[in-house]
């Protein structure tokens, strides 16, 4: 809080309202009773302008191309920890030490099996169903195999539901690819880091052995990291307005899931790997570049700029390295979609054009690519999105449950229908 205020002037009258600063970021005008005092509202369509909350958990410069976890950056976290220490850090507010990061591994690793009868839930669907559209069918159903964990004005029952999420969501993700491919689900291995065993669970056969190869590992462990959470999106969102009527846990992050399945938001690797295999062939890459630069063209080079980042997005920087990584793991050298992704890469990052409009390539052009390499198919992209935001959709969540002055989502609206007016028989219209 400051001392600075905001002055509203509407028809020669003049409302004062506070001025809030945070630890962080832009200043903001606190218009809470602005209905209350001067009978209106605000226009903010999309919300681009608006703090719908106050929160300690992420923050963003996207001037900057800055995202940190609770104050730690990005590119520490994902370079120099694992997904699991995030995790932890994004629920509890500090990094664990050694014994609380065992500890919470174990809890983890302890809760990853699903209720043996929800397997009979996947059957119920058909064998060419999207991905997605199983995850938000069986994650909402969580609540009825796990009721000890539904009441949100129990602490721990908040936590133990918490735990199970961001351990059986990658079962629940492995479990809906196999089934879509016609394989048996594979059990969780706990011997396995988190990382590890998602791969296993989608890749592995019984009758074959399957070893997980670290350089795979490490990558699939990094996108989990850099996709861990990225302040009031369009889901996390989506979390606190379905959290803020008192709906269970569970129910909550089918809500987030649903609203990520869109193709502006989870969708958008999918619809850029889509777009590498639209261009075919690395000789037509001038002709689409050509497309992209035309104005009338309605062509877009999907995977380049960011809405929020407007310099090169941080979680690129690094998944940029860790899509190389894997390619040369892989030996990948005929691939001629992989071809065309890094000629494209080269361009963007060079071509005056794409430079001044800073359209340098994001998070979702490197994860498309990284995620074909590994072998997932492209509709199991945004499940896997899905499996990383689940730790910010539930530390949102919670932050929002244990906030006093959390009040039941409610946005307004400009009416621009017909006015009041009578009604009229049928007979006699």
């Amino acid at each position: 809080m400051t001392d600075k205020k905001a002055t509203l002037t509407i028809d020669g009258k003049n409302w004062d309202f506070p001025i809030l600063t945070g630890s962080m970021g832009p200043d903001v005008i606190d218009i809470s009773t602005l209905y209350k005092i001067t009978n209106h509202f605000t226009l903010d369509p999309g919300f681009t302008s608006t703090a719908s909350c106050e929160s300690e958990i992420t923050f963003i410069d996207g001037y900057e191309g800055v995202l940190a976890y609770r104050g730690y950056q990005i590119e520490q976290l994902a370079n120099e920890g694992d997904f699991l220490e995030t995790c932890y850090l994004l629920l509890y507010g500090e990094l664990p030490t050694l014994s609380q990061k065992a500890k919470f591994d174990s809890q983890i690793t302890q809760h990853t099996m699903l209720h043996e009868q929800m397997g009979k839930l996947f059957s119920g669907f058909r064998r060419d169903a999207h991905p997605m559209a199983i995850m938000v069918g069986v994650v909402g159903a969580l609540s009825a195999f796990y009721h000890d964990s539904t009441d949100i004005s129990d602490e721990r029952q908040r936590m133990i539901a918490s735990m199970r999420m961001i351990a059986k969501m990658p079962t629940i993700a492995a479990m809906a690819y196999k089934y879509s491919i016609g394989q048996p689900p594979i059990y969780p291995a706990n011997d396995l880091d988190y990382a590890s065993n998602f791969l296993r669970m989608c890749f592995a056969v019984p009758c074959e052995d399957y070893r997980v190869n670290p350089v795979f590992s490490r990558a699939m462990d990094r996108i989990f990291t850099l996709h861990a959470d990225h302040e009031q999106n369009a889901s996390t969102s989506t979390v606190r307005l379905a959290g803020s009527s008192g709906a269970n846990p569970f129910a909550c992050i089918a809500a987030g899931i649903a609203c990520l399945w869109g193709p502006a938001h989870g969708g958008a690797n999918e619809a850029a790997l889509n777009m590498l295999n639209e261009i075919g062939t690395p000789d037509r890459i001038p002709e689409f570049i050509a497309r992209a630069k035309d104005k009338d063209d309605p062509f877009r080079l999907m995977g380049f700029g960011h809405r929020v980042y407007k310099s090169y997005d941080p979680r690129a920087k690094i998944l940029q390295k860790t899509t190389h990584e894997v390619l040369e793991a892989l030996g990948i050298k005929d691939d001629p979609i992989l071809e065309i992704a890094m000629q494209l890469e080269k361009i963007a990052l060079t071509d005056k054009y794409f430079v001044k409009r800073n359209l340098y390539p994001n998070i979702d052009f490197y994860s498309g690519i990284t995620l074909k390499a590994l072998g997932f198919p492209t509709d199991m992209f945004t499940v896997l999105f899905a499996v990383a935001r689940t730790v910010g959709w539930i530390a949102q969540w919670k932050e929002m449950i244990e906030d006093p002055n959390q009040k039941i989502g409610r946005p307004r609206q400009l009416f621009q229908g017909s006015n009041i007016r009578n009604y009229v028989p049928v007979d006699k219209r």
